[in-house]
């Protein structure tokens, strides 16, 4: 069952009597045990009927005698296990999974692992409950996460504003979800989030970030390039330059994409290279001023600084001259 099938069902007060969450993404491990927590009872029945448990301080034995216990004035009673993958022998709580008391809402927090699929376990969850993988997105479908993020809080987004924080924070969508809600700060229902928003909100800066290096690099326009390197340079903990040397890599590896694309429209050509389509104008430029071999040429190149940033460098190199040499050698290629 997908996420959003799971938050929908529990809107619909549709309840399983087993949530077992797994998996490395964090955020939707609290999104769906947050969601059962505000829906399964009211305030008033959560005194009696609402238990926490954590792995480190319990185990099976105590969580089974916990779960067959019967609601006290409440159709159901809420058992969350937080930290689960701490507890050694989980395996032992399928013997309560193959009959789950029906007013017991079991729901266990498996942050970070995930449980042998081969094992008894995971087969009875997926028979009497929902077993959910909450697996990390990949990077390529954050920005879409992001837009429909912010149009379920009402407003809509620039695609800039969109990129930029994609590139900015990466595909935790904890902390995507927590910088976007302070976009949120002085703008009303139904505006538009723009860059300056971001700059403002979050701290990220609308001129010196690696997705306005990269458009600079694509359009070669040397001053500006030169002007966002050298800030950079100057703010190695702000701008790492690991985090530049990922953003070119993967901005080149959708312009060799654009290069082999035989897709006719631009709706196919986005969706294929994985960008949104507003920005196939500026991937067009790039790929005119740079052909399939100067692009090889860069990757390679890429590869090379990446080697030459974990040691390979002089010792008295810094992450600053590297990325200005680098810049320097791609728009000369």
């Amino acid at each position: 069952m997908s996420f959003h099938n799971i938050l929908k069902d529990i809107e619909q007060k549709k309840f399983s009597p087993i949530y077992f969450l797994e998996g490395e993404e964090s955020f939707y491990i609290d999104e769906i045990t947050n969601k059962l927590e505000s829906t399964v009872l009211t305030e008033d029945e959560k005194a009696f009927n609402q238990t926490t448990l954590y792995g480190k301080d319990t185990d099976v034995n105590e969580i089974m005698l916990a779960a067959k216990r019967f609601p006290m004035m409440s159709e159901h009673q809420l058992i969350i296990v937080k930290e689960a993958q701490n507890i050694r022998n989980i395996e032992a709580i399928d013997s309560y999974c193959k009959n789950p008391l029906q007013s017991t809402i079991l729901v266990i927090n498996y942050r970070y692992k995930n449980i042998d699929k081969r094992k008894a376990l995971a087969k009875t969850i997926k028979k009497n409950g929902v077993l959910f993988d909450a697996k990390k997105p990949y990077e390529s479908d954050i920005p879409n996460w992001i837009n429909s993020r912010v149009k379920s809080m009402g407003y809509t987004i620039d695609p800039k504003a969109t990129m930029l924080i994609a590139e900015s924070i990466g595909n935790s969508l904890a902390q995507l979800s927590n910088n976007i809600d302070k976009l949120s700060i002085g703008i009303k229902p139904g505006d538009k989030i723009t860059l300056e928003n971001v700059e403002k909100n979050i701290g990220i800066s609308k001129e010196f970030n690696s997705f306005e290096l990269q458009d600079a690099i694509g359009t070669k326009d040397v001053v500006k390039a030169n002007l966002i390197v050298n800030h950079m340079g100057g703010n190695p903990k702000q701008y790492p330059f690991a985090a530049n040397i990922a953003v070119l890599y993967n901005y080149f590896k959708k312009l060799l994409m654009m290069h082999y694309a035989k897709v006719k429209s631009k709706d196919e050509l986005a969706r294929f290279m994985g960008v949104h389509p507003f920005f196939l104008t500026g991937y067009s430029k790039a790929a005119r001023n740079y052909n399939i071999r100067n692009v090889v040429a860069i990757i390679g190149l890429l590869r090379e600084y990446d080697r030459l940033s974990k040691g390979g460098a002089p010792t008295n190199t810094t992450e600053g001259d590297l990325l200005k040499e680098l810049v320097y050698k791609i728009m000369h290629i």
